[in-house]
């Protein structure tokens, strides 16, 4: 659905170059901290910004190749996006309805009143949360086949966000749809996303299913002398804390059979995150 080969963007003090790709039938998350080039990825592959080399595949075709047929299939959520203040959920379906062929106002209504967002009110006058609100039903509304969301449940309380995960996985019922996602609530993405991107630094860090995280990845606490002594064979990456060593590892049951003696807690994206991107890596790192 979506496939970005050997992508590269320069800026003064930034550079991405990343390679990665959102299958149909599945929702890919992708995590980092804040500036590692997650709205650079999402702005480059719509085409929003101008890039340095590589390659950028949306169903099949460069975003300068898509016909206004095939936009109409994509739903966006840009961070960074803002609705004129003088706009109400009214006056944004009405102009929904001109853009999109397949725009289901019923439906769009319907979704609003469940999300408690008032269609007479302006803009200015909404809450954070139900601007947040707003901006996904609208990327929605019109039937798209792939959904481009950055930080789409920023400002929302718990409550709030489980709604519009539970509409996003309503939303993936329909077969063949796809979702790219990002998002500085690991929580959610847990529970949502089938694989997860770790970018760090405008690089791709790590990329793992999901479940196989969770299932599979580890962190080792260790201390100075434990860490002197273990097989370091399937370290990801590691990082020095207080009492020791805290280590990253994908064979979680490896340390478990082998070192019982030693502390092992499950791999949570953000572990694994803080990690990867406090840590030293592994890969050319004499261990």
């Amino acid at each position: 659905m979506l496939d970005l080969k050997n992508v590269r963007k320069q800026y003064a003090n930034f550079s991405l170059e990343c390679s990665m790709q959102v299958k149909r039938g599945s929702i890919t998350g992708l995590i980092g901290a804040n500036g590692a080039g997650k709205t650079t990825i999402f702005k480059a592959s719509l085409g929003l910004i101008h890039t340095d080399g590589g390659e950028i595949r949306m169903m099949g075709k460069t975003p300068q190749q898509l016909t206004n047929e095939e936009w109409e299939k994509i739903g966006v959520v840009l961070s960074d996006a803002t609705f004129p203040n003088i706009l109400t959920a009214e006056d944004a379906g009405a102009i929904l309805k001109k853009m999109y062929h397949r725009f289901d106002k019923a439906d769009f209504e319907e979704k609003c009143r469940t999300f408690a967002i008032p269609m007479n009110k302006k803009m200015k006058e909404m809450s954070t949360g139900m601007k947040a609100k707003l901006k996904i039903l609208m990327a929605m509304s019109h039937q798209a086949e792939i959904l481009i969301l950055d930080e789409p449940t920023s400002g929302l309380d718990v409550m709030a966000r489980e709604g519009i995960l539970d509409a996003l996985r309503a939303y993936m019922e329909q077969e063949e749809r796809a979702i790219l996602i990002s998002s500085h609530i690991s929580g959610d993405l847990e529970n949502l996303c089938d694989d997860l991107y770790l970018i760090d630094q405008g690089k791709i860090r790590l990329h793992e299913d999901t479940d196989v995280l969770l299932d599979q990845y580890g962190i080792l606490k260790v201390t100075e002398s434990e860490f002197a002594a273990l097989d370091k064979q399937y370290i990801l990456a590691y990082c020095k804390e207080d009492f020791g060593y805290r280590c990253l590892t994908d064979q979680k049951q490896y340390y478990m059979e082998n070192m019982p003696q030693i502390v092992i807690e499950k791999g949570t994206i953000d572990e694994v995150m803080k990690t990867m991107l406090k840590g030293s890596s592994r890969k050319g790192v004499s261990l």
